[in-house]
């Protein structure tokens, strides 16, 4: 066991008087020797100690008592959190919330003069939809009492394109001085550089022109090819056409449809325009040339014999003989000849010549009567710029995979008004 500490208090407690309450754990304390008992001893008089011997004495603990009084004092008071930060952390904090309130209302200025924008655009040019407005640069009310915007960005999604009426239109302008008394009326504004694209998707044109019919597609950079159906005295033709794209004067772009061939499934193909012709398919010169009628037909009309280039000697040794006829025309050259006979012109001459081969007379005559023009209309379309928008010009044309792509242009173009 380890001694117990000494206690400087077990030696006052020796000079006091015994307490008859405290039993065994009080001590009485003597008188010393030589004090006059006439006169109160002052320390008789002195309040006699109680010591409790049952825990040991311990020093006292300073730091626990310093903790305490920090403890009421700041019950006291309680500090704020913020006191503890620095003050140039302060300072960040509020300049942090001063320029995000400036930059949101910015923006909001921003947003409220492209909503005022896209409802001049779309009233200046009797849009039927409000374009697409983004103005770029920052801060924007800054530009806005200089008077100059950097860059604006325009989409306009629905243009009416003569018989195609979806065609998007996206356009960058540059250096747009703005007009009017800033920044609480802006009247107008003039645009120093504008450059766009004006896009006619062959999605659209697909499903406008040609009821639906006829599939457009890429053939080359300038030139678009339609392959589909149509309609022609009361039968279903299979069509197919290439377009060739060109700009007129800097502000349409027009199509010169040709290359435009009409097939009869399984009988004859028609071109129109310049060259035309009707030639039959291989079945139907097969079916022909197996039959000794229908042979002997074709090649009692002199027309054909002399496109087909036999000798007329043989040809009338083949119509006296049937094995001579057979010999003649069952051989593959004599098909492939018959393939490549032009018969526009023996048709008009020989009406007769189509029901003995086996082919639809009427049908015939109506392709054959029928202008050009009244066909390759119904694949042509065209593209102008609004008469309103004069100083905008039609710079170049591409064709891509999604469709005609025009490029345009325009320098010191008015919008609203440009007056001061």
């Amino acid at each position: 066991m380890h001694p117990r500490p000494h206690n400087p208090y077990d030696e006052l407690a020796a000079l006091a008087d015994p307490d008859p309450d405290l039993g065994e754990t009080t001590q009485e304390m003597p008188i010393p020797e030589g004090v006059s008992g006439g006169f109160p001893d002052p320390v008789q008089s002195v309040v006699p100690l109680r010591i409790e011997r049952d825990e040991p004495w311990s020093p006292p603990d300073h730091r626990r008592a310093k903790r305490g009084r920090r403890a009421k004092r700041g019950r006291r008071r309680r500090r704020s959190p913020f006191a503890a930060v620095p003050r140039t952390l302060k300072l960040l904090f509020a300049l942090a919330v001063c320029t995000g309130i400036l930059v949101l209302a910015d923006r909001c200025a921003a947003m409220y003069a492209e909503k005022k924008a896209q409802q001049a655009l779309q009233g200046q040019l009797h849009l039927a939809a409000a374009p697409q407005v983004g103005i770029h640069g920052f801060p924007f009310l800054t530009q806005v009492l200089d008077k100059h915007l950097e860059r604006v960005d325009v989409t306009v999604p629905h243009v009416a394109a003569d018989r195609v009426s979806l065609a998007k239109v996206h356009a960058s302008a540059r250096d747009i001085r703005l007009t009017g008394n800033l920044p609480s009326d802006i009247r107008g504004a003039v645009v120093g550089n504008l450059e766009g694209e004006v896009l006619l998707s062959f999605d659209d044109m697909n499903r406008e022109l040609a009821a639906s019919q006829v599939k457009f597609s890429r053939r080359d950079d300038s030139t678009i090819g339609a392959d589909g159906k149509l309609t022609i005295a009361g039968q279903e033709l299979r069509v197919r056409a290439q377009a060739q794209l060109r700009l007129v004067d800097n502000r349409e772009l027009s199509t010169d449809v040709d290359g435009m061939s009409l097939d009869i499934p399984g009988i004859a193909t028609y071109r129109p325009g310049r060259g035309r012709g009707l030639t039959l398919h291989r079945e139907t010169a097969e079916r022909i040339s197996r039959d000794t009628a229908r042979v002997k037909a074709m090649l009692s009309v002199p027309a054909v014999v002399d496109r087909l280039g036999v000798p007329q000697e043989a040809v009338a040794e083949a119509l006296e003989d049937d094995e001579k006829l057979h010999r003649m025309t069952g051989t593959p050259r004599f098909v492939e000849q018959l393939t490549h006979v032009n018969l526009v012109d023996v048709v008009v001459d020989h009406p007769w010549l189509l029901s003995k081969i086996g082919i639809d007379p009427k049908l015939i005559n109506g392709l054959i009567h029928m202008r050009p023009p009244e066909l390759s209309d119904r694949l042509s379309f065209s593209v102008s710029l609004p008469k309103e928008v004069r100083e905008l010009q039609l710079r170049g044309v591409q064709v891509g995979k999604d469709g005609i792509r025009v490029s345009l242009s325009g320098l010191e173009l008015a919008v609203g008004r440009s007056g001061s």
